[in-house]
């Protein structure tokens, strides 16, 4: 098992950041929705890591033309998706499997998606199920919890629909059912989730409005328009580096050319309450509204975190490193979906927080955390890309050994690159 080693630094910084990874939800969106036009679909910056490669290559097992070269890709796709003898690899990425159960339910064929050990233990009962009432065929182990899950295209009906949950994996899978339906579907989430499905499918010609506080679907009657799109840094990703400006006072970072979508920049903003200064600077909006961020360190204050989880649940293991810093006490709460990511991040946190040296108790939904000093520690991962780069990135402020860095390369290949700009980084197994 191999491992990154990060020094302890107290040097001040200003950097912009032009190298974020490009935002993987968007990247694997973009792979998924080329196959609903009739014509080829142009992305440049596409996300090169393996999540959102494994979505390429599966999108060309249903028969698609991939043209990559670099970052730029096109993808042709088929006058018909047929069903393919091979398994279709989501590796380590919930958000892959979940989107193409929704894709494939309506069409014909029989289609098997898996991924690694780690995808293999994550819970899909909460896509399936919701899935499964509107008629989908889908089997799974576990009684029907865990992959490999198996889809048996059948025709759907429309459907009205209320979550109990707001997700963008839930409602994106949901909707993409829905283009395939044989009559107008309804959707309905308690909070409003990440919304690049809606956005990117109406950039493409999707009817899909808000009516009476539903998202109505209607289902296509043709192709969609193909996408011509620059996909944009991962505010998801930068935010590692946000967190690390946030702890050196008057240190700063910039994090360029990424999403400025609302339901995206929810932790900067709790950032920006926690005492940092953030700026958002809009340069132009098509499918997403773009521009840069900047983050200015400042004494950090405790802060309370119970609302709008969904736009910021993937941050939260990184905000966890800001508020042990912080002055008093954070809660973070209503973040019982933490408990089903790639691990436990309610646990996982906790337990590396504790290695570190920080006063953190485990709640059911969330943890509390009172500031103070980070000390230097050895911690796992367990094979959580987002639990391992928050740590490195603790590691700035008071040195540490993370073990199991692999899971890195899923989601930004790139981040002990940009790392090394600010302090001594070493590996080994």
């Amino acid at each position: 098992m191999s491992y990154i080693e990060v020094k302890k630094s107290d040097k001040s910084f200003s950097e912009d950041i032009s190298e974020i990874a490009s935002d993987k939800s968007i990247s694997h969106r973009c792979a998924i929705f080329s196959l609903l036009s009739s014509k080829p679909s142009h992305i440049k910056n596409f996300l090169q890591a393996e999540d959102t490669l494994n979505s390429l290559n599966i999108v060309k097992l249903l028969g698609a033309k991939i043209e990559n070269n670099g970052k730029d890709v096109t993808i042709t796709p088929p006058k018909k998706i047929v069903e393919t003898p091979h398994i279709l690899d989501c590796g380590n990425s919930g958000t892959a499997i979940r989107l193409f159960m929704g894709f494939l339910a309506p069409l014909k064929g029989f289609f098997i998606l898996h991924g690694d050990e780690y995808l293999a233990r994550r819970p899909m009962k909460r896509v399936a199920n919701p899935l499964r009432e509107i008629g989908a065929k889908i089997d799974a182990r576990e009684n029907g919890e865990l992959a490999p899950i198996s889809i048996r295209g059948s025709e759907l009906d429309g459907f009205r629909y209320e979550s109990k949950i707001a997700s963008a994996q839930v409602k994106s899978a949901m909707i993409l059912a829905a283009l395939k339906a044989k009559s107008s579907s309804y959707y309905k989430e308690d909070e409003l989730s990440r919304d690049h499905s809606e956005r990117m499918l109406r950039g493409m010609g999707a009817k899909i409005e808000n009516e009476d506080g539903y998202i109505k679907i209607e289902p296509l009657t043709t192709t969609l328009k193909p996408l011509d799109i620059e996909v944009p840094s991962d505010p998801s990703s930068g935010f590692f580096f946000a967190v690390l400006a946030s702890m050196f006072k008057g240190s700063s970072v910039t994090i360029k050319n990424t999403t400025l979508n609302p339901t995206r920049i929810e932790a900067y903003k709790i950032l920006q309450k926690m005492g940092a200064k953030v700026e958002f600077i809009e340069t132009t909006s098509r499918y997403e509204p773009i521009g840069d961020i900047k983050i200015i360190g400042d004494t950090l204050n405790g802060v309370e975190v119970s609302e709008n989880l969904s736009w910021l649940i993937d941050e939260l293991p990184a905000l966890s490193i800001a508020m042990a810093v912080a002055n008093g006490k954070s809660v973070v709460k209503n973040a019982k979906e933490l408990r089903v990511k790639e691990s436990d991040r309610i646990a996982t946190v906790v337990e590396n927080l504790q290695k570190c040296g920080v006063n953190v108790s485990e709640k059911d939904d969330g943890y509390e955390i009172v500031g103070g000093e980070l000390c230097s520690a050895a911690v796992d991962s367990y094979g959580d890309h987002r639990i391992a780069m928050s740590f490195l990135i603790a590691g700035v402020k008071c040195g540490v050994r993370v073990w199991d860095v692999d899971c890195i390369k899923t989601s930004f290949p790139n981040f002990i690159d940009i790392l090394g700009r600010f302090t001594k980084v070493e590996s080994g197994d």
